[in-house]
């Protein structure tokens, strides 16, 4: 076997490795893993609460002996099935939580059947400190430009496109799994917080720091998700580009970008209700009632304007004045891909 140490995030883009195997029980793996790892447990969460209370209130010995029979057997049945098909020249990468007993016994074993095994050292473990240090410890030397503006301005689709014009972007409720609002829920549910900083630690190493990367602006929580100090620090220092649109426009977008909720009136008149501590029982039944009734525009016209407007105003009477205003006469993807063009021809050459 072969120690291999992780010294900066940006090692891992260069492992000699075909696999990267992750050890550990289930939930740990769900709870945060590293980048491209497939989860492969030597001890299931049962298995692993079971050894664990054995170590507590019999003895480490019996533990160990009970544990050790566990990671055999489960090791045997990761051979004759995930592993079967693996030739003489696979090279994987294994880890736990610590770089112990665990991943190490797993290595051994796979050592044994003769191919080129690589254990890192420390651990899952030593690859969250590389993220924590870099999103809660220093300052991020990234130069982000926000954009900013009310509700349907259709923000991350402008991201998105800037994205396809060849600039640095940064989609943070991509990765959050979210679109940041009370509405803004995706299938499949968010992310734990440790995953969400895995992502954004990966997407944020091969940007390069001395060009501007363009990021949406968001409260400090997308969702569940807590934006860490270092990028919440940065975002709030930079530049801002605001984006406006006529109602209309912002409405007509709103209803395509949130299909999932046209297409469920049951779970839209469901989110509509959580809506209640801001706004009168009258007003919410309106809501509901166009929900129902399929009157989309309408009901987004009036989200906007009732609800989601005064509060963006209130927000960026707080923030610096943006750098450049674009009025938008629409928000088709023509006019967002001609706009995001400029932004980056601007901005990328550094004006």
């Amino acid at each position: 076997m072969t120690p291999c140490t992780l010294t900066a995030l940006s090692d891992l883009a260069r492992l000699n490795v075909d696999t990267i195997i992750d050890v550990r029980a289930p939930s740990e793996f769900a709870e945060d893993h590293l980048p491209g790892a497939i989860n492969l447990p030597v001890l299931s969460d049962a298995q692993r609460a079971e050894v664990g209370t054995i170590y507590k209130q019999v003895s480490p010995f019996d533990a160990r002996k009970i544990g050790g029979a566990l990671v055999a057997q489960n090791t045997a049945r990761h051979l004759q099935t995930a592993l079967s098909g693996k030739d003489g020249s696979w090279q994987p990468l294994v880890y736990c939580w610590r770089g112990g007993q665990r991943s190490g016994a797993f290595a051994t074993i796979l050592d044994q059947v003769g191919w080129r095994v690589q254990l890192l050292k420390g651990g899952y473990r030593s690859y969250r400190r590389l993220v924590v240090a870099a999103l809660y410890d220093t300052p991020m030397p990234h130069r982000l430009m926000l954009i900013e503006g009310g509700t349907g301005t259709a923000k991350t689709r402008l991201l998105h496109h800037l994205r396809d014009a060849g600039a640095q972007v940064l989609d943070l409720e991509g990765l959050a799994q979210h679109r940041g609002s009370l509405f803004g829920a995706m299938e499949g549910g968010q992310p734990h917080q440790k995953m969400f900083e895995s992502r954004l630690a990966q997407a944020l190493t091969p940007l390069d720091p001395t060009q501007v990367t363009w990021v949406e602006a968001e409260s400090s929580k997308i969702g569940g998700i807590t934006l860490p100090p270092a990028l919440w620090a940065a975002m709030g220092a930079a530049q801002r580009v605001e984006i406006t649109a006529p109602l209309a426009a912002r409405a007509h977008f709103l209803c395509h970008a949130y299909d999932d909720l046209t297409a469920d009136p049951a779970m839209l008149e469901e989110r509509i209700d959580k809506l209640r501590p801001y706004h009168s029982a009258e007003i919410i039944a309106a809501w509901q009632t166009q929900a129902r009734s399929g009157d989309w525009a309408p009901l987004a016209e009036a989200l906007i304007g009732q609800h989601y407007d005064p509060r963006y105003a209130k927000t960026a009477a707080r923030n610096p004045a943006p750098v450049e205003q674009l009025a938008l006469s629409d928000l088709n993807d023509s006019t967002l891909a001609q706009t995001a063009a400029a932004l980056h021809a601007r901005f990328n050459a550094g004006e």
